[in-house]
């Protein structure tokens, strides 16, 4: 696991770029982003129970006037994909920050399949897919990837490899 900060760096990221709403599925990778952005009273933060009702609601921030990031794990774009179109069809902007499972050290054979195709199936639904290698890579990235879906309406995701997140382990 990376000694970076990069919770804290995208979290910094979401101040600049006035991000005002932050979706997410709870999630262990996104763990320290999720309490930054829940202790912040200029950000709502809302635990969903399904990743895609993220999506709705940040068309719905985007269209009020505010601007939002919806965190997910790679299992979870599976569940967006029906609710793309939205975005798509309206050129409402979406920021999508995935944390990658199914790759490196993955201990559990259920995240492999979609961890393997995540990727792929973003950009076959019109998203434009941003990849972080290097967890000095991430805030950067974050930022490019939101300057660029803000600017031009369209859908972008940043994807955060296992290897900079860590695996987890319940053999111990």
């Amino acid at each position: 696991m990376s000694e970076i900060n990069w919770p804290a760096q995208i979290y910094a990221q979401f101040k600049d770029l006035d991000v005002r709403q932050v979706a997410y599925v709870p999630d262990a990778g996104h763990s320290r982003l999720i309490q930054l952005c829940d202790a912040d009273p200029e950000i709502q933060s809302v635990s969903l129970t399904t990743e895609e009702e993220g999506v709705a609601q940040l068309a719905g921030a985007w269209i009020g006037g505010q601007r939002g990031v919806l965190l997910l794990q790679s299992s979870g774009v599976g569940n967006c994909i029906n609710m793309l179109s939205l975005q798509h069809e309206t050129r409402i902007p979406l920021i999508m920050i995935v944390t990658m499972r199914g790759e490196w050290g993955e201990f559990n054979p259920w995240q492999v399949a979609m961890g393997k195709t995540t990727e792929q199936v973003l950009e076959d639904s019109g998203v434009h897919v941003y990849r972080a290698a290097n967890a000095e890579d991430i805030a950067p990235t974050v930022a490019a990837c939101a300057r660029f879906a803000y600017q031009t309406g369209r859908m972008a995701a940043v994807l955060i490899g296992q290897r900079i997140i860590g695996t987890k382990n319940f053999n111990k």
